[in-house]
């Protein structure tokens, strides 16, 4: 992770939020600051891009691969991966 203090030209509190298919294809280190059980059986989480172009990004998916209580999530590091424009994220212990 880069260290350093914020582009003066750049807003550090960001709104934007992405559907994570809009990523480029690759691997992205991620926070998860918000998790909700989804209507469909899922949790909807939505993570912070940690490092790279996109860092300070807010992704926002569904994600089918985690069982627990959606609380928990909170916090946690994830790895965000984008592979032919599909999303898949992996929580971190």
């Amino acid at each position: 992770m880069e260290s350093g203090t914020a582009d003066a030209g750049r807003d550090p509190v960001r709104h934007r939020t992405y559907a994570a298919h809009v990523l480029e294809d690759g691997t992205y280190d991620a926070l998860v600051f918000d998790a909700a059980d989804h209507a469909d059986g899922g949790v909807e989480v939505e993570l912070t891009i940690l490092s790279g172009p996109h860092k300070g990004e807010v992704v926002s998916l569904v994600s089918h691969d985690w069982s627990g209580d959606s609380l928990d999530l909170l916090g946690i590091p994830a790895t965000l991966t984008v592979a032919g424009g599909r999303p898949s994220v992996t929580f971190e212990p």
